[in-house]
């Protein structure tokens, strides 16, 4: 009888952890908390510290370019050129904290311990922001030099990498479970 697990696992071989990925539960468990992380995101409360949350980052993103010799006006959750009057409004979405949610879920749903999920989950948001302020930034640039750049960066480029970047952060944090269990079952 021929088996199809893993090398090292036998198909009797009780496996726990990370070896124990069920693709129907780890779906349930991820569409559950997606679900409820969106359906709490659309409550006013949390509605106003999204909004708090999105002039935060517009804040940082202005001390960013101030620190760097640009010019600009943060006045609330707008970013203002103060010479050609081009702003660009972090808007609902745009805080990247719907990503953040994506890869939440996926690290809440997959099986490792909670220890790893603690980091994935605090390693992985702070990259997303990272790269989302330097979309912010791009985008405050860009709509400066041509409006149909803005769109096309807006609108595409950018959703496209911050979708990629959340499953590259997730895909990364797998390997680093997967490389932690290997080394804790070696060392047994």
């Amino acid at each position: 009888m021929s088996s199809h697990a893993p090398s090292g696992l036998s198909a009797r071989t009780p496996r726990s952890g990370a070896a124990s990925i069920r693709p129907g539960r780890f779906a349930v468990i991820f569409a559950a908390c997606f679900l409820f992380a969106v359906g709490v995101l659309m409550t006013p409360p949390a509605q106003k510290v999204d909004q708090q949350f999105s002039r935060a980052l517009v804040k940082f993103a202005g001390g960013l370019i101030h620190f760097c010799g640009g010019k600009t006006l943060v006045q609330g959750a707008i970013l203002r050129d103060p010479v050609a009057g081009f702003a660009v409004e972090m808007r609902d979405g745009c805080n990247a904290v719907n990503v953040t949610i994506l890869l939440w879920s996926a690290v809440l749903a997959f099986p490792a311990p909670l220890k790893q999920k603690a980091l994935g989950l605090l390693a992985g948001s702070l990259i997303i922001q990272v790269v989302n302020i330097v979309r912010f930034i791009s985008l405050y640039y860009i709509g400066q030099y041509s409006l149909t750049w803005f769109d096309f960066a807006h609108g595409y480029l950018w959703e496209t990498l911050l979708v990629l970047d959340t499953m590259v952060v997730f895909w990364l944090w797998v390997n680093r479970v997967f490389r932690a269990e290997a080394l804790l079952n070696v060392s047994r």
